[in-house]
């Protein structure tokens, strides 16, 4: 009954959620960390699906870079469902390890639960949905689709990577096209592949417009 409750609460708080971390991004996380933990051994199924449906309850992107905002909020909304102290302290340590924190700095995970959570996260930012995510994302927080001017950083801190203000095409760069490889699980690196080859030709394709190449065997002029 707990994963019920959790699945209805979150559905109710993120039904109006424009920043591409509303419902269904939290749903297709928890069905696709469910068919993972399925594979994985040594997988608790209940901390992974809590984890899974709680990632993204108070993400530190919206909570003035409070990292601990998250796990507070799954716990406090944990202990009002009675669930065991054990459980609560699994899941929170799930949920501190999910999010990416920078191209440079190393983003390990402590148990299989994690493993499995932390992989459906990152598979729903890449491929179509993942363009279409980061492009929510971007807009939300009103920074241009993309400035040749300003080049793609390789954040070796966390402080720096939450501090980036950068065009939404960089995000590409400094995150999305690295994490195929950065998956724990051997199912998860599978699913990445194609999603990861969308990506780069969506990127190709972006440029060639952006630059209105497609446009040369039209006959037309170039703008400077």
């Amino acid at each position: 009954m707990i994963i019920e409750n959790t699945a209805a609460f979150i559905q109710e708080k993120f039904a109006t959620e424009g920043s591409g971390h509303d419902w269904p991004h939290i749903r297709r996380v928890w069905q696709v960390a469910r068919a993972l933990a399925a594979q994985e051994p040594g997988t608790d199924p209940e901390v992974v699906e809590l984890a899974a449906l709680l990632h993204d309850i108070a993400d530190w992107k919206f909570h003035n870079g409070d990292y601990e905002a998250g796990p507070r909020a799954a716990r406090a909304w944990l202990l009002s469902q009675q669930v065991p102290e054990a459980t609560i302290a699994r899941v929170e340590q799930v949920i501190r390890e999910v999010s990416f924190k920078g191209l440079g700095v190393e983003t390990p995970v402590s148990s299989p639960d994690a493993a499995v959570v932390q992989d459906a996260d990152r598979l729903d930012a890449i491929g179509a949905i993942g363009v279409g995510r980061a492009f929510a994302y971007g807009g939300h927080k009103g920074r241009p689709l993309h400035d040749p001017a300003t080049p793609p950083v390789s954040h070796e801190s966390f402080a720096q990577y939450q501090q980036s203000t950068a065009p939404t095409l960089n995000h590409f760069y400094e995150k999305l096209l690295h994490l195929k490889d950065r998956l724990h699980t051997p199912a998860a690196r599978t699913l990445a592949q194609e999603r990861h080859r969308f990506m780069e030709a969506f990127v190709a394709q972006f440029l060639r417009e952006w630059d209105s190449e497609d446009v040369a065997g039209l006959g037309g002029q170039r703008l400077a």
